[in-house]
């Protein structure tokens, strides 16, 4: 699998701040980095808040989930309000993140205007049993609804422990 390339973002919720995969504690074994849509996102803010409800479920797993949202730090800050995530929560301002891990975009400037256009979710697993980190798991939404259950990103973390 390919290296997970190192970033560095503002953290709203718990957690470094700066967030940086270096800056997490040793036995965070995996990394779920959830990009969201946008702020918007009626399915984004659904799964952040059921990750949240299941976070004991990923820490059994040495799992960290991480949820990436294409604002500025305020809105993000506007959902660490509203949810209380126990987990951090990072605001990519310019998208370079989401852009960097190849998080779908439909339509390019048209998906600024349409809800059913613009970013689709993105769902990566990292690895940080290896040095460096690497990309063990995928999902790339082709629609707002298109992304993995709680219980599927937990099965995908059972199989690569055991791998």
């Amino acid at each position: 699998m390919p290296d997970a390339q190192e970033f560095s973002l503002p953290n709203v919720g718990p957690g470094p701040d700066p967030f940086t995969f270096n800056a997490l504690p040793d036995d965070v074994a995996f990394v779920v980095l959830l990009f969201q849509r946008d702020y918007y996102c009626t399915n984004c803010r659904s799964q952040v808040q059921t990750v949240a409800e299941r976070i004991d479920d990923f820490r059994a797993r040495d799992a960290t989930p991480v949820s990436i949202l294409p604002e500025p730090v305020d809105r993000a800050a506007e959902w660490q309000d509203r949810y209380d995530l126990p987990y951090p929560l990072l605001a990519d301002p310019d998208a370079e993140v989401s852009d960097a891990y190849d998080q779908p975009v439909r339509f390019g400037l048209l998906g600024r205007f349409s809800d059913f256009l613009g970013r689709m979710p993105e769902v990566v697993i990292l690895d940080r049993r290896a040095d460096p980190p690497s990309i063990a798991y995928v999902h790339q939404g082709r629609s707002t609804f298109d992304r993995p259950s709680v219980d599927d990103l937990l099965a995908e973390l059972d199989a690569l422990q055991e791998a």
